[in-house]
């Protein structure tokens, strides 16, 4: 308890006695959040670059919804979407000093991590599917189930996909399984729409060798 302290006294109390160690911690981190909250995504990316976790934890409030809202469009699974969002922050944390604002904004930045997570997740699952198919060199449409025949598609459209330059692929994939129009890419991947369309195309017009099937432009074609 404090006592009184008078004009000629020589205590001065201090004003942080009587809180409990919980409640200055919570205080201080409330004083670090918001001076954190006045800073750009870019300070707080070289400050994660310098293993501050406040700022990690900063960013993560600012842009954890988006990025699973974005890795759940691709997934079309909660779990993995979580685990996507996961991995990518970790990304962040452990590249942050490889971070180059001349090269755009630290939020596409963090957006593309988290896409390019999901992708891979995407990729993981669609070989562990194959692994567990068994499928017949020539399978006749009318002796295979529908199910089975449908999953012998994917597999060679992912087969083909695996031969395309990696930017074409990427395009491709995340207007294919995330359902992402080509305006949308432009913005997830920080690129000019008129690249994200020859991307495409060439992608599309390299598919189609692939598969020997004509038409493949239109029913790969997202919207602009």
């Amino acid at each position: 308890m404090w006592t009184a302290v008078g004009a000629d006294s020589s205590e001065t109390p201090d004003r942080f006695d009587s809180l409990e160690p919980t409640v200055l911690d919570a205080r201080i981190s409330e004083a670090v959040n918001r001076q954190l909250a006045h800073l750009s995504d870019e300070a707080l990316v070289a400050l994660a670059a310098r293993s501050e976790q406040s700022a990690l934890a900063e960013l993560y409030d600012r842009y954890g919804r988006t990025a699973y809202g974005l890795a759940l469009r691709v997934l079309r699974d909660q779990a993995l979407a979580e685990d996507a969002v996961q991995e990518a922050f970790l990304a962040v944390w452990r590249t942050a000093s490889r971070f180059m604002p001349e090269r755009g904004k630290a939020s596409s930045w963090i957006l593309t991590l988290v896409h390019r997570r999901a992708v891979d997740a995407v990729r993981r699952e669609q070989r562990r599917r194959a692994d567990s198919l068994e499928l017949a060199a020539e399978p006749s449409v009318a002796g295979v189930d529908e199910d089975a025949f449908l999953r012998l598609q994917r597999e060679r459209v992912q087969a083909a996909l695996r031969h395309l330059p990696d930017a074409q692929r990427e395009a491709l994939e995340l207007a294919y399984y995330g359902g992402f129009t080509q305006s949308e890419l432009a913005e997830r991947l920080g690129q000019p729409l008129g690249t994200i369309k020859s991307r495409m195309f060439g992608g599309l017009a390299r598919m189609r060798e692939l598969l020997g099937e004509p038409g493949t432009e239109t029913s790969w074609m997202p919207t602009t």
